[in-house]
């Protein structure tokens, strides 16, 4: 797929980007430079590889799931202006 100087110049206005003719000449290389680079990618065969997460093989460090934070639920109701039933009340913004 490769673009022409109109069809930059249209993407150009509709993102209402201001382009001059040496601008969009530019453009229209690199982007059809992009585009090369992925027909190049998409004609690769691909079927037998396994997705994975990360290019390299990596362990990740884990670390032990424990709270570490204690609960200032209460504390943090107390000093609200106005709660009911463990909740805020706000006042309301939307008819």
């Amino acid at each position: 797929m490769s673009l022409s100087l109109d069809e930059v110049r249209h993407i150009a206005r509709l993102a209402r980007i201001e382009l001059g003719d040496a601008d969009a000449t530019d453009t229209l290389a690199k982007l059809n430079s992009i585009f090369g680079l992925i027909e190049q990618m998409q004609a690769v065969d691909t079927r037998d590889v396994e997705p994975m997460s990360h290019p390299q093989e990596l362990a990740q460090r884990l670390r032990p799931d424990s709270v570490t934070e204690t609960d200032r639920r209460d504390a943090f109701l107390r000093v609200a202006p106005q709660t009911e039933a463990g909740l805020y009340l706000v006042p309301q913004v939307i008819e």
